[in-house]
């Protein structure tokens, strides 16, 4: 059938795309074939996809009902059938619509003037002779004649927050790379995001961090059985988690779901790109460059694998209702067996546990060995901490508690600000201050700081008595703020 333009989308839910509808049913057949001009999943008759041969002129509104529609289309069949395998992606890939619509994307972003090793940024490619569109007809050659090669992705070393003298490596790729990688990502998202469990929340459309937050204190709250039954908490640490991403690993979670040889030497490629540290070239053998476009969905991918070690007690991808894992999680407290409910926020998690200490300390130790065995990953036994939940822990930069309220007398999950995250706020805004210009006026040091409060504020709105946070009193003096102590 023709694409044209789609209906609008639904609101944001669960995963962030469509839910299938209950009365759809899989076709037969293992493999799903997707060809870049017409194509259709095996067994499901009549549902062609016509990829119009187009332009670079295509208005920004058809072209992005053009991807929505394939999109809709790649995740129903994928969410329909968990073991079909799709082919023939890369045609669709190399589109014209699909790499437009990928530029838009990238040149919406800020990074777009950050160059990569080859030096190139937007507005160079804004500014050449044949202009965007010649920029991206050659990438299309390239990918289609099978020449183009990633370039090496150049590395530096950006601060971790609050951690001084600490630092992590952020992977810069080239323009060209990450309008592929785009491009990619747009095809390849929606295929496993049929399969992510409504439990990860990190890098993935229509959710945030502080949805993850709400899951776990909804974890800790009591319900209409009772008092929560979660007693202890597992906070997951991965050792280097992304630099140890095994690519062979990592390949084969991929291949359940693609067998275009195409995309696949494409992924390869990407995860085998050269990295640029001050002149000099590394071969990497494991991991993701952090800052690649498609690397947040690769890892994701590999550590899904996390996510269906606790499939018995959390939401399944495909479970018709979550009442479903309540109704496990119940059947094992009833016959007196532990059970363990994950939440993770890309490499970060933690493991609410349903039993004792002794529960948790077990399964501690057979994550850690699961780790090993199937991801070849290391879980740092120093780091990952077992810990009551009324004495609480660290989750997302947040401290959660579960703690009684006096207006009821039940325990429920409350969310705090650690106070190292306060203070450090203190100090980067009285760094800020005296960093001042001289001859600045009160408005000029208001709007300098204002986005590092609304940034700051915008984060912690979800903590208990978060109004409190006040800016210091020498601050205020300093700046020129008649009234100090004021809250934020």
């Amino acid at each position: 059938m023709e694409l044209g333009n789609p209906p609008a989308l639904p609101p944001p839910s669960g995963s962030g795309w469509p839910k299938r509808p209950a009365n759809e049913r899989g076709g037969g057949g293992a493999c799903v074939v997707v060809r870049g001009r017409e194509s259709r999943p095996h067994g499901e008759g009549g549902q062609w996809i016509h990829f119009a041969s187009r332009g670079w002129t295509l208005s920004d509104t058809v072209n992005t009902g053009f991807i929505l529609d394939m999109q809709r289309k790649l995740y129903r069949w994928s969410a329909a059938d968990p073991d079909k395998r799709f082919a023939d992606l890369f045609n669709i890939v190399c589109d014209r619509g699909t790499l437009l619509h990928a530029w838009r994307r990238l040149a919406r972003n800020r990074g777009s003037n950050t160059p990569g090793s080859d030096r190139v940024t937007r507005k160079k490619v804004e500014e050449r002779p044949d202009g965007v569109a010649g920029f991206l007809e050659q990438i299309r050659q390239d990918l289609r004649q099978g020449t183009y090669q990633p370039e090496p992705v150049r590395q530096r070393l950006i601060p971790k927050p609050g951690k001084p003298g600490q630092f992590r490596p952020l992977g810069i790729p080239t323009l060209e790379d990450r309008l592929v990688q785009m491009a990619l990502k747009l095809v390849l998202e929606p295929i496993f995001e049929a399969d992510f469990y409504p439990i990860s929340y990190g890098f993935r459309p229509g959710r945030s961090t502080h949805d993850a937050l709400a899951r776990v204190r909804h974890k800790l709250n009591p319900t209409s059985a009772g008092p929560s039954r979660t007693r202890y908490v597992i906070e997951g640490d991965i050792k280097g988690c992304f630099d140890a991403i095994d690519h062979h690993v990592l390949m084969e979670r991929v291949r359940r779901r693609v067998r275009d040889r195409k995309v696949l030497r494409l992924v390869l490629a990407f995860l085998k790109a050269d990295i640029m540290i001050e002149g000099n070239r590394r071969h990497p053998v494991t991991g993701t460059p952090q800052g690649g476009i498609i690397s947040p969905l690769l890892a994701n991918i590999y550590l899904t694998a996390i996510d269906e070690r606790y499939r018995r007690w959390v939401p399944n991808p495909r479970d018709k209702t979550r009442e479903r894992a309540q109704q496990r999680l119940q059947s094992d407290y009833k016959r007196g067996r532990p059970g363990f409910y994950v939440v993770r926020y890309a490499d970060d998690f933690v493991v609410l546990v349903q039993g004792t200490q002794q529960d948790a300390d077990d399964e501690r130790l057979a994550l850690a060995q699961f780790l090993k065995e199937e991801l070849r990953m290391e879980l740092s036994m120093e780091k990952t901490k077992i810990t009551d939940v009324r004495e609480g822990f660290d989750f997302l930069g947040y401290r959660i508690a579960q703690q009684k309220m006096p207006s009821t007398g039940r325990h429920v999950g409350l969310l705090f600000i650690p106070k190292g995250k306060s203070q450090l706020l203190r100090d980067k805004i009285k760094a800020k201050v005296r960093e001042t210009p001289t001859g600045w006026s009160l408005a000029d040091v208001i709007d300098d700081l204002n986005p590092v409060i609304t940034g700051w504020r915008n984060y912690y709105r979800c903590a208990t008595r978060s109004g409190r946070v006040v800016i210091p009193t020498e601050v205020a003096r300093d700046s020129g703020m008649i009234s100090p102590g004021i809250p934020i």
